[in-house]
């Protein structure tokens, strides 16, 4: 069991919890350490066998998203959408295909996928993340905040919490917060908390040569969801897309079967000759979601003010994508709000 003490301690190693590590570094400090309850860094960006089976697109307007890969030297690339994509409306009706005005503003994806954002950011910070550390109570102790977790104890003049407002009213605060803030973060909506993702990985893109984008909108049928989700740069080419919730509660073979029968119907016998399935239910992750969850089908409300203060003296800053008043809810938003955190906790 350990028992350190640092200056600056980020709880979650996410994109905003790494985004407030590699800033204040780059500012000097070097007391900081995060820690992270996962087995892996990242939070809800994961790039599984090539599938970005969280945090996937940026827009062109996501000027942090843009910066921070600028400044690590991680390139980025146009969302595929070229040919015809198909729209599922109605059961008893064929699908409508349709084109994307070619000139319309694209989405973007990192190259690499999400993760390659999320390694160069733990490179930059050079050992300064504990895996595995489950945080289970913060306690005012003077002029310093201790952490005690699932591997020990720890005590920081500052404590920048990061990961998702609900998720962080687990943890045991005394004295506690007010309660206003408690019940904001209780009332905040996680992001990616109910999704479930799915993506096939191909020898060939299969739907390009046919003439389709790989685009998939299903307003009725297993899949919501579906895109090119090719990476010309490791020749790795797939499908990736959400899943239907009605599926949540089907067996993984049941699920998968009805997905796959569902995307051949559409896109051609070809799908069913995939190299690989993957599946990422986050409402079954601990760290991202909670019992009872509720489906969100619209943009849930993001960077409540209340999140703006400090609080236990001072010491203790929250930060995060749901916290931002600025593209809540997306990777830009994650940035932003941990290059705040990294500017609030410095010395002025």
């Amino acid at each position: 069991m350990q028992n350190l003490h640092t200056k600056y301690l980020i709880i979650g190693g996410g994109l905003s919890g790494l985004t407030t590590a590699f800033k204040l570094i780059e500012a000097g400090q070097k007391e900081v350490l995060i820690l992270e309850s996962r087995d892996r860094p990242g939070g809800r960006i994961w790039t599984h066998n090539g599938i970005d089976l969280g945090a996937t697109w940026f827009q062109s307007h996501h000027q942090y998203v843009g910066q921070l890969l600028e400044e690590l030297g991680v390139s980025r690339m146009k969302q595929y959408s070229r040919g015809k994509s198909v729209l599922v409306y109605n059961t008893m009706a064929p699908a409508h295909e349709f084109e994307v005005d070619p000139h319309a503003p694209s989405a973007n994806r990192i190259i690499g996928g999400s993760s390659a954002l999320i390694n160069k950011l733990v490179g930059a910070v050079s050992g300064r993340l504990r895996l595995s550390t489950e945080v289970l109570s913060i306690e005012e102790n003077g002029d310093k905040l201790k952490v005690r977790t699932s591997k020990g104890d720890f005590s920081a003049d500052h404590v920048v919490l990061t990961i998702p407002p609900l998720i962080a009213t687990r943890i045991t605060f005394s004295p506690e917060l007010p309660v206003e803030l408690t019940n904001t973060m209780k009332g905040t909506h996680t992001w990616m908390s109910n999704a479930m993702k799915v993506g096939l990985t191909y020898k060939h893109p299969f739907w390009r040569e046919k003439g389709y984008s790989g685009t998939l909108i299903g307003q009725v049928g297993a899949v919501t969801e579906l895109y090119d989700h090719s990476d010309e740069s490791t020749n790795s080419f797939a499908l990736m897309g959400f899943v239907n919730e009605a599926l949540r509660d089907m067996d993984h073979k049941s699920r998968k079967d009805k997905i796959i029968e569902y995307l051949s119907r559409h896109l051609g016998k070809e799908t069913l000759d995939y190299l690989s399935y993957e599946e990422k239910d986050w409402s079954q992750d601990k760290d991202t979601s909670c019992e009872n969850i509720k489906s969100i089908y619209l943009s849930p409300s993001y960077g409540n003010p209340i999140f703006g203060d400090s609080y236990m003296g001072k010491k203790l800053f929250i930060s995060g994508t749901e916290t931002s008043p600025i593209s809540g809810g997306y990777m830009d938003g994650a940035i932003y709000s941990g290059i705040q955190a990294a500017e609030r906790v410095l010395p002025s």
